[in-house]
Formats: structure tokens, sequence, C-alpha cells
């Protein structure tokens, strides 16, 4: 993305957020995309709330085959929805969730934070067809392969690597494709 780009994207967001009491932006695309540090960076620029997706890491009894085998299900959209999406659109000031820690496979302590104006949600699945309507702004980032393995390899080491092409991408773009993620999403950038 380049600075002329990300200007664009400050102004959008700024300007459509203006008039509305709670403006929420998703920012879904690729792993390695930058999807995390643009939402960075925009928390710093804006002021605002954020949230990741990576907390709703499906807990192990969502992780069935007969799940897991559709497009978009490798993410707990639906707590998701229940303790982020619903209490931002009603207006809450403070946020409480859970996040699923991978590690220990299981719900890691409350995280309260102040849901502000601006809110943004970052990560693969964040415009899943469950939550996309609660959205005012999508943002979709892309990457080239090449690239994207560069930086998943430098993230997340070689092992995880292989482990990122061969199961976590693929799930990624059957999402992609079978709901049309980066198409429909009102902007799109190279990430």
């Amino acid at each position: 993305m380049t600075h002329d780009d990300y200007i664009r994207l400050l102004t959008a967001i700024r300007e459509q957020s203006a008039l509305q009491k709670r403006f929420i932006v998703a920012i879904d695309g690729r792993c390695g995309s930058g999807k995390t540090t643009l939402a960075a960076r925009l928390q710093q620029d804006l002021c605002c709330s954020v949230f990741h997706m990576d907390d709703y890491f499906p807990r192990l009894e969502q992780r069935t085959e007969e799940r897991l085998s559709q497009p978009g299900e490798n993410v707990d959209h639906e707590r998701f929805w229940e303790e982020v999406l619903l209490p931002l659109r009603d207006g809450r000031p403070m946020i409480t969730y859970r996040p699923y820690l991978c590690a220990q496979q299981q719900l890691g302590q409350p995280v309260t934070v102040e849901a502000g104006r601006i809110a943004i949600v970052e990560g693969s699945y964040a415009c899943h067809p469950s939550l996309w309507q609660h959205y005012d702004l999508r943002i979709f980032l892309s990457v080239e392969p090449g690239e994207q393995m560069r930086r998943i390899r430098k993230r997340n080491g070689p092992e995880k690597a292989v482990q990122f092409a061969q199961r976590w991408i693929p799930f990624e773009e059957i999402y992609f494709r079978a709901f049309r993620v980066q198409e429909r999403c009102d902007i799109q950038l190279e990430g």
C-alpha cells in the first residue's frame, strides 16, 4: 500500500464516519497482507478501537469435519457477533470479550475495550456473510503469493509457513471465492 493509498483510506474513513454515532470498519484479506499492521496504524491515527478475528478461532467443539468443510467456517463468527458486533451496534461504550487462546485450547480471561466512535475489525473472515451487513465500510487487502509466503515465514517461521501453505491459505481462498469477498468489498488494496 502506498502512502497515497493510506491517506485516501484515512480520508474516506474520516469523511464517511463524520455523521455517524458509531462507524464500524472491517479489514479482511489474505494472511500476510498487512491487515493487523493497517489496523494498528489506523488505530493510532484515528484513536479508534480495534478487534481481532484471530481472537475468535473456533473452539475445539466447533472444529468438526462438517463445519470446516463449509466455506468461511474457520472462525467463531457466532461468538464474535454476540460479544463484539452486537454491543458495538447497540452503542455500548465498553466491549468485553474473551479471546480464544490457541496454545491453551480455551477461552482466555475477559478483555474490556473502550468502543470509541470508530471501531475496526481486522482479520481473515471479518467479512463473513453473517457479519457483512453490520459494517459501514469493508476493506480487502491482497498480497502476491510469493510475498505472502515470505512474510509468513518471517513472522511465523518455516515450520508454521508449511502449515499456512497447506491448511490456512486454502481455507481462506475457498472463503474468498465462495462469497466473492474481494470483489464485494468497498475498497481493495495491495497490502
